[in-house]
């Protein structure tokens, strides 16, 4: 789901809130652990108000694979061939698909995730730490027989990051989802050229779509190729991708025109934010991003996403729903790893607290996070917070 250009976070001031830095080294959380607790933001249902016995079971539903992530951190500097690099940290979790649910879960949303697991350890920890973890449904997802995880191992060195992958693709009829359970919405990440019957589906069943895409290695950049478009309530593609499947040299032109295919158009800005147009009314949000010393932008793709289904879901104001998004993105980026670093109510509520107690802030980009007021807990915790980091488990309680 993530888009590795679509990541990246400002790290100059662009007239909004400034974000304190974390701790630099988390603690972890073993899953294998007797006895351990998995990590638990101070409940908050964005849905609270709006919920009924006869809801759909799940809020969002979404599909995919399921990577396992490595990630090693404290590198000085770019690993040297012929050498052997050593790394002052390591961090390990489901990635792929499970970065866009485990975002969505912290959130607070009901989530399903039907996915192909591999049939080895990995894909037995990742299941674990998913549905154990972070209280994902899995009865939709099945593991594969005698297909193995795929991995990636990212290394993080001077604000970059490299990334090494394998795996091969899980069998098609065992990845895709045998019809999609009743939900709220489902997120989807289009493939040019590619159609995804479940997507047609969901939406005649009644869940909103929100779609992101990926980028199209034909370089066609033709709508046409993304026949599920017309199913989608949102699109949210990055202002690279925007401009060009609409041949604009404007990213706000560029999502003026993606309204007119969809009912709602979300581009993301990078440094400069998002910027959102509602084609049936016409309404449009343009909201900066917060300033933030980006350490690894892996997964802030999916955590912006969730952070705007769940606004939206919630029935909250298209600004809100973009500044909180910018938000959840903007803490992410602050942690190593994929879903390692999607954040929960109890970052949202810390930074809040936190963030009015700055000197020099801008009190008119404090206005604009006002709204979290009327949401959040009292901050359980002190900024900065060490956050729960699931790793590959010891054999014994350690």
């Amino acid at each position: 789901m993530t888009r590795p250009d679509s990541r990246e976070q400002p790290s100059h001031p662009h007239h909004e809130p400034r974000l304190p830095g974390p701790e630099p080294e988390p603690a972890e959380w073993n899953p294998r652990r007797p006895g351990a607790e998995p990590r638990r933001s101070p409940r908050v249902d964005p849905l609270d108000g709006l919920r009924d016995p006869r809801d759909p079971p799940c809020d969002v539903f979404l599909t995919g694979t399921v990577f396992l992530d490595i990630v090693f951190t404290g590198l000085d500097s770019t690993p040297v061939r012929g050498t052997e690099s050593w790394a002052r940290g390591m961090g390990s979790s489901p990635g792929g698909v499970a970065n866009m649910a485990t975002a969505l879960a912290r959130l607070g949303l009901r989530t399903s995730l039907a996915a192909a697991f591999g049939d080895d350890h990995y894909g037995e920890y990742c299941w674990d730490a998913l549905e154990q973890g972070e209280g994902i449904d899995l009865s939709l997802s099945r593991t594969v027989p005698g297909w193995h995880s795929p991995v990636t191992v990212s290394m993080a060195y001077e604000g970059e990051r490299t990334m090494v992958t394998h795996g091969h693709e899980a069998p098609h009829e065992l990845s895709a989802p045998n019809g999609p359970p009743r939900a709220r919405a489902a997120v989807a990440s289009l493939v040019p050229g590619r159609r995804e019957g479940w997507i047609e589906d969901a939406a005649r069943s009644g869940a909103r779509i929100f779609a992101d895409v990926g980028w199209d290695d034909t370089g066609r950049w033709d709508l046409a190729g993304l026949p599920e478009l017309e199913h989608c309530e949102a699109f949210l593609p990055n202002a690279a991708e925007a401009m060009r499947y609409t041949r604009t040299d404007c990213p706000r032109a560029a999502a003026r025109a993606l309204a007119e295919k969809v009912p709602l158009a979300v581009v993301t800005l990078g440094s400069e934010g998002a910027y959102a147009v509602d084609g049936a009314t016409g309404e449009t949000a343009d909201v900066p991003a917060i300033e933030v010393e980006a350490l690894d932008p892996t997964g802030a793709g999916d955590v912006f996403v969730a952070g705007f289904v769940t606004g939206t879901l919630a029935g909250w104001p298209l600004a809100d729903r973009l500044a909180f998004a910018g938000l959840t993105a903007a803490l992410s980026v602050q942690e190593f790893g994929g879903s390692l670093s999607a954040p929960g109510w109890a970052e949202v509520a810390s930074w809040w607290e936190r963030v009015r107690t700055l000197p020099d802030q801008d009190p008119s980009a404090l206005r604009r996070y006002a709204f979290l007021s009327d949401l959040l807990p009292g901050a359980a915790r002190t900024w900065p917070l060490r956050r729960a980091v699931p790793t590959l488990g010891f054999r014994h309680p350690v």
